[in-house]
C-alpha cells in the first residue's frame, strides 16, 4: 500500500514478491498463523484481493486511471475473481463426491466401483494454485507501468485468463458421475457384505487424536496374532495414515450412525485400547464383549479410571493392575479383571549384566505434561534439564539417548521450551564430543561403516516407500481403499526391512554420540535394546522397561519423598528414586557399570513378574486364552437370550382383547393393546419402545 501511495512501482514489485513469497512459505509450513488470519477475515481469497486492488491504486496514482491498461486490468481482476466461484464448486463437489463413508485398508471392495482420484496436481491444495494464477496479470502490468509497454501488461492479463479456464477445463471431467466414488448406501452394503463373509470374531477399536496414534499401533502384531478373525475399527480418517504396517483388515467409520448399522453380528470380543467418548456407539452392542486392554501399565490415574466399569472385563499385564484397582476403588470388581501379560514386550531384549558399547547409555525418556499443572505428571519441567546436564558431566562418559513423549509440549507453552533446551543442550554437547581427540579418532576409524550403514538405511527407506505406495501418490482415501490389499509378501519383506532399518539406523553413528530420537522409527522399545538404563516418570514407559531387567531410574517431581513415592506408585519399588536435582543419578550410573553395585537387581526381576506375569505361559497364549474365554461368555450369552425370547409366543391380539386393554401373556400384544385404547399416551409410547427393544435384541443375538 505504502509503494502504491508513493507510487513507486519497483518498490510495489518487491513488496508484492514479498508478499507472495511468504504467503507460500506459510502455507507450506502449515503455519498456525495461517488460521489466525482466516479468523481476522484476512483469509487466502481476501489477501489475494486486496494484492490486486493495491495494483489498481498503483495504477491510479500513476495517473494511468483513464488508460486501457487500467481498464484492462480492473477487468481481468473481476474475471479472474468470478472464475474462482466455479473452480471452488468444482473443486469442493470432487471433494465431497470423493469421500466415501468409510475408508479401508485390506477389505475387498470390488463390489463397488471405485475410479482414480483426479491428478494430486489439480487437487492437492487447489484454491492457493488457482489465486496465485494472477501473477502473470500482475508481473505484466506492473512492468507495462514501470516501461511504457502496454503490450507486456496485455499479454500477462491475458496468460492468467487462459491459465484459469484451463484449470477449470481440467477439473470438468472428474465432476462427472462415473468419476465420483459409489454413493454411500451402495459403499456400505458392500462393506456390510465383505463382513459377512469374513465373519469377524475380535475387533480393536480405536478412537483418538492425531497425536494419539501410537496407542493403536502398539496392539497391530498382537491383533495380527490373536485367535479367530481379527478386524480393527477406527473412527477418525486422519488416522488411517499413520497405521503402521498391517495384515489385519481395517475400516474406519467416521460416522457414529454408520458404525451402529454396520452388520458385526459374528464379532464376540471387542477390545478398546484408550477411553474416549466414541466408544458407546459400539459398547451398545450386546452381543459382544467389551474389553478395555489400555495402552500402557501404569501408576498414572489414567490406569485405574472409573470410565472402566462400563466394560465386560479390565485385562492387565500382571497382579499389580489387580491390586491397583482395588487400592483405587472405583468400582471394577476383581472378578472383571483378567491378567493377559503384555504380548507386545517380547522385542525387549533381557540385559546380560554389562554394558552394550565401550561405553554406557542411558535413556531419558519422559511422559508429557498431563492435563492440569501436578508437578508429578511428568519430569521435564522441574528435573528434566538437571538430569540431562548431570548425565553430560558424570565424571565417566555416558552417551544419551532422548526420546521425549509425542504430546510434549502440546498443552503447556513451559514443557515445549523445555523440551527445546534439552535438545539443544544434547546438540551442543554433541558438537563438543566430536571436537574432543577421543571421539575424533573414534569418528575417524569408524566413519567409513556409518556412511555405509547410511547408504543401506537410504535403500531400505526407497525399498519401504516402494512397498508403501499401493497406489499412485496422488491417490485419495477412496483410491486408497480399492488399492490397500493384504499381501502376505508384501507384508514379510516390510517386516525384514524394518528390522534391518533398526539395525542400520543404530550402526549409521557413533556409539558414543548423544541422540535425540522422535517419530515412529525407531520405536521405544528399540530404544530400549540400544540403551543400558534409563531415567523416566511415572508412566508404562517404566512398566515395559522392567520387562529388559535393566537398571531404572524414576523422578519423584512432586517431592514426596522415597517413602511415600515408593508406596503411591508400585512401578517404582526396584527404581533409584530421583529428586528434582537428580543428584541420585551416580547410584543409576554405578550400578550399569559394576554388577555388585546393583543393589536393586533382584528386586526388579521380582517386580518384573508383579508388574507384567509370569513368563510362562507367554503373554500371547494368555491372550488368545482370555479371548476364547470372553467368547465364550459372549456365546453362552447370546444363547440365553435367544432361548428366552424364542420361548416367548408372540401372538396377534383378538378384537376383545384390544378393546378391552386385556393383554394376552405377549408383551407385543400389550403393547398394541395399550396403544389402540389411547394413541396418545406417552406410556403406550414407551411401552412399545421397550417391547421393541427386546424384541429387536433377541432377533440381534439368534441372527
Amino acid at each position: 500500500m505504502l509503494a502504491a501511495l508513493i507510487p513507486n512501482v519497483w518498490f510495489f514489485a518487491a513488496a508484492t514478491a514479498v508478499t507472495y513469497v511468504a504467503d507460500w512459505y506459510l502455507h507450506q509450513r502449515g503455519s498456525y498463523l495461517i488460521n489466525r488470519l482466516g479468523k481476522v477475515r484476512a483469509g487466502l481469497s481476501i489477501r489475494f484481493l486486496l494484492r490486486q486492488l493495491m495494483v489498481i491504486l498503483l495504477l491510479a496514482r500513476l495517473d494511468l486511471a483513464e488508460s486501457p491498461l487500467f481498464y484492462a486490468a480492473v477487468a481481468c481482476f473481476l474475471l479472474f475473481y468470478g472464475l474462482q466461484a466455479p473452480h471452488g464448486a468444482m473443486a469442493t463437489l470432487i471433494r465431497l463426491r470423493r469421500t466415501m463413508p468409510v475408508v479401508t485398508r485390506n477389505v475387498d471392495l470390488h463390489a463397488v466401483r471405485i475410479p482414480d482420484a483426479p491428478p494430486g496436481a489439480l487437487m492437492r491444495r487447489s484454491a492457493e494454485k488457482m489465486l496465485h494464477l494472477d501473477i502473470p496479470a500482475v508481473v505484466g502490468v506492473l512492468i507495462a507501468a514501470g516501461t511504457g509497454e502496454n503490450a507486456i501488461g496485455y499479454a500477462g492479463i491475458a496468460l492468467t485468463l487462459l491459465l484459469a479456464l484451463l484449470y477449470l477445463a481440467l477439473l470438468v471431467p472428474y465432476v462427472r458421475r462415473g468419476r465420483l466414488a459409489p454413493p454411500a448406501p451402495a459403499v456400505l452394503k458392500a462393506v456390510d457384505s465383505w463382513l459377512r463373509e469374513y465373519q469377524p470374531t475380535v475387533v480393536l477399536y480405536f478412537s483418538g487424536s492425531n497425536e494419539s496414534a501410537y496407542q493403536g499401533n502398539m496392539w497391530l502384531e498382537t491383533m495380527s496374532r490373536v485367535e479367530g478373525r481379527p478386524l480393527i475399527v477406527m473412527r477418525e480418517r486422519g488416522l488411517v495414515p499413520q497405521l503402521a504396517e498391517t495384515s489385519v483388515p481395517v475400516i474406519c467409520v467416521p460416522a457414529g450412525t454408520h458404525l451402529m448399522n454396520l452388520d458385526l453380528s459374528t464379532v464376540r470380543v471387542c477390545l478398546y485400547p484408550a477411553n474416549v467418548g466414541k466408544n458407546i456407539h459400539i459398547l451398545r452392542v450386546p452381543t459382544m464383549k467389551h474389553v478395555f486392554i489400555g495402552h500402557g501399565d501404569s501408576d498414572k490415574l489414567a490406569s485405574v479410571n472409573p470410565y472402566s466399569k462400563v466394560y465386560d472385563e479390565v485385562w492387565t499385564a500382571g497382579r499389580a493392575g489387580r491390586d491397583r484397582y482395588a487400592l483405587a476403588d472405583v468400582g471394577i470388581r476383581d472378578e472383571d479383571i483378567v491378567e493377559v501379560g503384555r504380548p507386545q514386550l517380547e522385542p525387549i531384549k533381557s540385559w546380560t549384566g554389562t554394558v552394550k558399547n565401550p561405553i554406557p547409555t542411558v535413556l531419558y525418556a519422559p511422559t508429557w505434561e498431563g492435563w492440569d499443572d501436578n508437578p508429578g505428571n511428568t519430569s521435564l519441567l522441574l528435573a528434566g534439564e538437571n538430569i540431562v546436564r548431570r548425565l553430560l558431566n558424570a565424571a565417566d562418559p555416558v552417551r544419551i539417548i532422548y526420546k521425549p513423549h509425542p504430546f510434549t509440549g502440546i498443552r503447556s507453552a513451559k514443557a515445549k521450551a523445555v523440551n527445546a533446551r534439552i535438545r539443544a543442550m544434547l546438540e551442543k554437547a554433541a558438537a563438543e564430543r566430536a571436537a574432543e581427540p577421543r571421539w575424533a579418532k573414534e569418528a575417524s576409524s569408524a566413519a567409513a561403516a556409518q556412511s555405509a550403514a547410511k547408504a543401506e538405511l537410504a535403500r531400505i527407506e526407497a525399498r519401504l516407500a516402494q512397498l508403501a505406495a499401493t497406489g499412485r501418490p496422488a491417490g485419495d482415501d477412496a483410491e486408497e481403499s480399492r488399492l490397500s490389499l493384504a499381501d502376505p509378501v508384501r507384508e514379510a519383506e516390510t517386516v525384514r526391512l524394518r528390522a534391518e532399518w533398526n539395525d542400520a539406523y543404530w550402526r549409521s553413528f557413533g556409539w558414543w554420540e548423544h541422540r535425540t530420537v522422535t517419530g515412529a522409527q525407531p520405536k521405544l522399545y528399540d530404544c530400549f535394546n540400544e540403551s543400558d538404563a534409563m531415567v523416566s516418570d511415572i508412566s508404562s514407559v517404566v512398566s515395559d522397561f522392567i520387562a529388559s531387567g535393566k537398571p531404572y531410574a524414576v523422578t519423584d517431581s512432586a517431592a514426596l519423598g522415597t517413602e511415600e513415592f515408593k508406596r503411591q506408585n508400585t512401578a517404582v519399588r526396584a527404581a533409584v528414586i530421583l529428586s528434582n536435582g537428580a543428584e541420585e543419578l551416580d547410584a543409576l550410573l554405578a550400578a550399569v557399570a559394576d554388577p555388585a553395585a546393583d543393589t536393586l537387581a533382584d528386586a526388579r526381576r521380582e517386580l518384573k513378574t508383579y508388574l507384567l506375569g509370569p513368563d510362562e505361559p507367554t503373554s500371547m497364549e494368555q491372550f488368545n486364552a482370555a479371548v476364547r474365554a470372553l467368547a465364550a461368555k459372549a456365546e453362552a450369552r447370546n444363547l440365553a437370550v435367544a432361548q428366552r425370547i424364542g420361548g416367548q409366543a408372540v401372538a396377534v391380539p383378538d378384537a376383545e382383547a384390544v378393546t378391552s386393554g386385556v393383554g394376552t401373556g405377549d408383551p407385543q400384544a400389550a403393547v398394541e393393546a395399550d396403544a389402540t385404547a389411547d394413541p396418545d399416551a406417552p406410556e403406550a409410547d414407551a411401552a412399545e419402545g421397550e417391547a421393541k427393544a427386546a424384541l429387536s435384541e433377541g432377533t440381534s443375538s439368534v441372527r
